[in-house]
């Protein structure tokens, strides 16, 4: 389903999603990846490190092989981490596409990942500018809480080509990285019209220490609807809902969810490995 573009918007968008989190973003002629995961199912990841005082080694593992391979992708002028120290958002054979790549990440996976001089870390709200295949890109990082201790950060992208709103603001593509619902998210309401939202979703819950409940650690639909209304949003793309233990809202209750939010028409939902216009 392809949303209708705003009269201002001059930019082209199809995306291919991966697997996960994992989205070829093609906008023009410029290629955007996000969280690089390419190993093949089954393969157990040790996250013992992750959760303090584990009793014992913990291990998590994808259910679905990604749907393209590194020898697959075509040449890619950017990554968007959104943090590199969980395995479902880079894995051992994504990690292989960062060397020499121009990448924006957290401030802390920056320092994870020297001395790789192409790799960015950018803070909440912070804007920075990138010159991505000849083409000034405005990215904005946006706030991010998911596992406790840990930093998340999501990207606003704007270039001169997505236009303006009426009211001045720049269109913009926001892509959210893994985070539960944020109040102070809304904001960027005032400073952007946001034309696209690639959401992170599936409600992933995860038991920790601490909390006599699984703890949420990312969005479901019904706080990815919320964000709709507050923000203004005016087309969705969910990602995120498949292919790991963790994840509580799968493809067919999330659509329920939608529908029941009154947002469904607001939605282009993407087949896997197959290259979807969305603007």
């Amino acid at each position: 389903m392809t949303a209708t573009t705003p009269s201002t918007f001059k930019s082209t968008i199809s995306l291919t999603h991966i697997t996960t989190a994992t989205i070829l973003l093609q906008i023009d002629n410029v290629r955007f990846l996000t969280d690089p995961v390419f190993g093949p199912s089954g393969i157990e990841h040790d996250i013992t490190h992750l959760i303090p005082d584990a009793e014992g080694p913990l291990v998590t593992s994808s259910l679905e092989d990604p749907t393209l391979h590194l020898d697959q992708l075509p040449p890619i002028d950017c990554i968007l981490l959104s943090h590199e120290d969980h395995c479902d958002n880079l894995d051992p054979v994504g990690r292989q596409l960062l060397d020499g790549r121009h990448v924006v990440t957290t401030m802390a996976g920056a320092k994870n990942l020297a001395p790789r001089p192409g790799v960015h870390g950018i803070k909440p709200w912070e804007r920075q500018i990138h010159d991505i295949r000849g083409v000034k890109y405005d990215i904005t990082g946006t706030p991010c809480v998911h596992l406790p201790g840990g930093e998340v950060t999501g990207f606003i992208l704007h270039t001169e080509s997505f236009g303006y709103a009426a009211d001045g603001r720049p269109n913009a593509v926001w892509v959210t990285g893994d985070t539960i619902y944020l109040s102070e998210l809304k904001d960027m309401k005032k400073k952007f019209r946001i034309v696209l939202a690639v959401m992170n979703l599936g409600a992933a819950m995860v038991m920790y220490p601490g909390h006599e409940a699984p703890l949420q650690i990312t969005m479901g639909g019904r706080d990815a609807a919320r964000l709709v209304r507050e923000i203004g949003i005016e087309r969705v793309v969910p990602v995120h809902y498949e292919s790991w233990h963790h994840f509580t809202e799968f493809g067919n209750e999330l659509r329920d969810v939608f529908d029941r939010e009154g947002i469904l028409d607001k939605v282009s939902w993407v087949v896997p490995g197959v290259e979807s216009r969305v603007l």
